[in-house]
């Protein structure tokens, strides 16, 4: 058995043959490329995404100006002074001396600046019985939240001395506040819980503590090499805590996995009767290989990222093909390293209650599977049918997708008082919470044409119906900048804000400010953010669509040389996205079982999730499609019929899958629980798909399609035989092994 080795070819067999020769130097490199990227990353520091790089367009051009001008705005607040059953007027003197009293109070506290009167500024409701005290926070506008409490509490005192009247404070800095008090903990408690589940989940699995801790051994050092290098990565390409958040997501889930796959494959090996250094390369030459194909072209789906042109989204993107491609070599080299290491120690820490579940290799598992197999095999026509009509019939919803930027009491619920404030403030005055800013830029932004042009702007945007007022421009005169601040018609309701919007582009500005040379005018604010952020990415849709696949059936097709092969796994990776996107949208959009995650009354799906869930699921479903056909085509070149191949690749590998698909599902299902929606649009949509791939896909539609295809799955035809050879194929190895091991005991692995 032992001479196996001499035909080991793949780049996989020899990097983990070379490991477990020179054992602690392949684990002192590791620690050592850890330690250098964590050091690199420190000492370079993080540059973050800037708010000029966010988007292009408008938004863009808007945030360049203020940021070249050196411009911090502050955060603005405002407080709303609303008669509660509508008796009291702005006009009495119990509603003017609310007002005096909160002006009073707020610049007591000496945290504000800039304080106006409803009065002055004319910012009453139409039905006269609200008002708005305005004003801005002193200092840098990233830290108001932490100088706000003060003033919120001086409004809380005015509030209990004027109890026939609603006062209530809202803005920049309380929205900070009150979201990092209710919320802040929220990514924190999930990034501190996916590990320990993780590790619970790995524990059942394999049944000992030192098996179990490798893979999450191996998966935090890839983090951790991974936080470095973004530090480094980022002078180059800005960098983001959400782009650090998704990559902790693909590097646990990835890093455990590959690790999971290996470590199994190598007991697996043992268990039918090798001695340890050949199960070792046989790991190496099989999981191994499976790891490096799997994780080029989850790399491959993480780099359609790049193409949409959004810096958050180019950020993910690299961060998880970062994470990705460290956690890949990770597993070929140190890996291999630490199994020659610890031998038989592996199995220490022996879990008591699962000692004769882990010696049968799991044989409870291998019954399951190996009846739904039969079954399948069996009727693979009546199972293609109904396998792939189910998943049909849970993508259907995904036809009515409605996707937007989620308004605030969409993605935190009304049962919060500043959402309920929040309302109330757009209700009483459209657009007012969150207006259309203008920046305006001249030569000389007091010259004579550009301050009629702001007054006619001014004018027009209330008389073209785009808003009712009022509208306030803010001079910065030593920059020769304007912000002109519009409420939009529409409020939160994005379709007729964004209707308003339109008009104030396309027709006010061209009427106005357009009229004179020098000037720009982009406008920007949420909603012209989140048309500016929809319309980009629109744009990228196809582009990140068709590289993702394009690339992804180049990989497969290499990599198998089957045409086949290459054409089933990309369809059957877009059915399981479609089937989540249905789930997400049924869930989300209609309704149906909200209750269960807590999401009641969202009616749509944010904007960027869609493309994101294809871009991580199409990767991260590549792991399981990879290693369960690569077990196929492995006992298919053994000598086995395909029927035969089909049955033992997916019965070998159901146990694997299974186990790194639980703890997939429960990472993801942590951030299903956080009380943003967008977080649990993203939980449930990763969660209910990876469940969808590791069972209906893998256990029963993919073994049907082969065995209805027969030989044809692996079909290449002759013109392509000249493509380059990927394969690498560990099949003459394989013929060292004594028959009885090779077909007996292989029926035997553990799942």
């Amino acid at each position: 058995m032992g001479n196996g080795d001499t035909r080991v070819r793949g780049l996989a067999a020899r990097a983990g043959g070379w490991s477990a020769r020179h054992r602690w130097a392949a684990v002192g490199i590791w620690v050592l490329f850890v330690v250098l990227a964590m050091g690199l990353g420190s000492a370079a520091g993080r540059v973050d995404v800037k708010d000029s790089d966010q988007l292009k367009g408008e938004t863009h051009t808007a945030a360049k100006i203020v940021e070249d001008a050196g411009i911090d705005e502050p955060a603005s607040e405002t407080v709303l002074i609303q008669a509660r059953d509508g008796g009291v007027k702005a006009t009495d003197a119990e509603f003017r001396a609310a007002v005096t009293a909160v002006i009073d109070a707020v610049e007591k506290t000496g945290e504000v600046t800039g304080i106006t009167s409803p009065y002055d500024t004319n910012t009453i409701s139409k039905d006269g019985t609200g008002a708005l005290v305005q004003f801005d926070m002193r200092g840098e506008s990233d830290t108001a939240g932490e100088r706000v409490e003060p003033v919120l509490e001086a409004v809380e005192g005015v509030q209990k001395e004027h109890t026939s009247l609603r006062i209530e404070e809202i803005g920049g800095a309380s929205m900070m506040k009150t979201f990092d008090d209710a919320f802040g903990d929220d990514f924190q408690k999930a990034e501190y819980s996916a590990v320990p589940v993780a590790l619970g989940i790995l524990l059942i699995a394999f049944g000992a503590l030192v098996a179990a801790l490798l893979p999450v051994l191996l998966a935090v050092t890839a983090i951790m090499a991974t936080m470095g290098l973004m530090g480094v990565v980022s002078h180059v390409m800005p960098m983001s805590d959400t782009a650090n958040s998704v990559m902790l997501l693909v590097g646990l889930a990835v890093g455990v996995d590959y690790c999971l796959f290996y470590l199994r494959r190598e007991r697996e090996e043992r268990e039918a009767g090798r001695d340890a250094q050949t199960a070792l390369k046989v790991a190496a030459a099989t999981s191994g290989r499976a790891i490096i194909v799997s994780g080029v072209t989850v790399c491959v789906a993480m780099a359609g990222m790049l193409f949409t042109g959004l810096a958050e989204f180019e950020a993910m993107g690299l961060a998880s093909l970062m994470v990705v491609a460290v956690a890949m070599v990770g597993s070929v080299t140190v890996l291999p390293a630490l199994l020659s290491l610890l031998g038989e120690r592996v199995e220490k820490g022996r879990i008591p209650f699962l000692r004769r579940r882990r010696r049968t290799g799991g044989s409870g598992e291998s019954r399951f599977w190996t009846a739904v197999l039969k079954g399948v095999l069996a009727k693979p026509v009546v199972s293609v049918v109904v396998a792939a009509g189910a998943l049909l019939a849970i993508a259907a919803p995904a036809l009515g997708m409605k996707t937007q930027q989620l308004t605030l009491d969409q993605e935190f619920g009304d049962s919060m008082p500043i959402v309920q404030t929040y309302n109330r403030l757009n209700d009483a005055f459209p657009g007012g919470s969150e207006p259309a800013e203008v920046v305006v830029k001249a030569s000389d932004i007091n010259a004579p044409e550009v301050t009629n042009a702001l007054a006619a702007f001014k004018k027009e945007a209330v008389a073209s119906g785009a808003s009712r007022g009022p509208v306030e421009i803010k001079l910065h005169d030593a920059q020769n900048i304007a912000y002109v601040y519009v409420p939009l018609v529409g409020g939160s309701d994005l379709d007729k804000a964004g209707a308003s919007l339109d008009k104030l582009r396309d027709e006010v500005r061209p009427a106005t400010l357009g009229k004179v040379d020098g000037v720009q005018a982009p406008i920007t604010g949420q909603v012209a953010g989140s048309q500016d952020f929809n319309d980009q990415l629109a744009g990228a849709v196809i582009p990140v669509f068709a590289f993702v696949v394009v690339f992804a059936f180049g990989l497969m097709l290499l990599s198998f040389r089957s045409l086949t092969v290459a054409i089933t796994s990309i369809v059957l990776n877009l059915l399981s996205v479609g089937a989540a996107y249905g789930i997400l949208v049924g869930v989300f959009q209609h309704g149906w079982g909200a209750s269960l995650v807590g999401a009641e009354g969202v009616g749509a799906i944010i904007t960027w999730l869609p493309l994101f869930l294809f871009v991580i699921l199409f990767g991260l479903s590549m792991d399981y499609h990879v290693f369960v056909v690569s077990r196929i085509r492995e006992a298919r070149l053994r000598g086995r019929t395909t029927a035969e191949a089909i049955q033992h690749g997916v019965v070998t590998t159901a146990g694997v899958v299974t186990s790194a698909a639980v703890i997939m599902v429960a990472v993801f299902a942590i951030f299903g629980t956080l009380s943003m929606q967008s977080m649990k649009q993203m939980g449930v949509g990763l969660a209910a798909a990876v469940l969808i791939d590791a069972t209906i896909i893998r256990g029963v539609l993919l073994p049907a399609v082969m065995a209805l295809l027969g030989e044809r799955n692996w079909y290449l035809p002759k013109w392509l035989h000249r493509l380059p050879d990927l394969t690498h194929d560990e099949a003459p190895e394989a013929a060292a092994a004594p028959p009885a091991v090779r077909h007996d005991e292989g029926e035997r692995l553990g799942v």
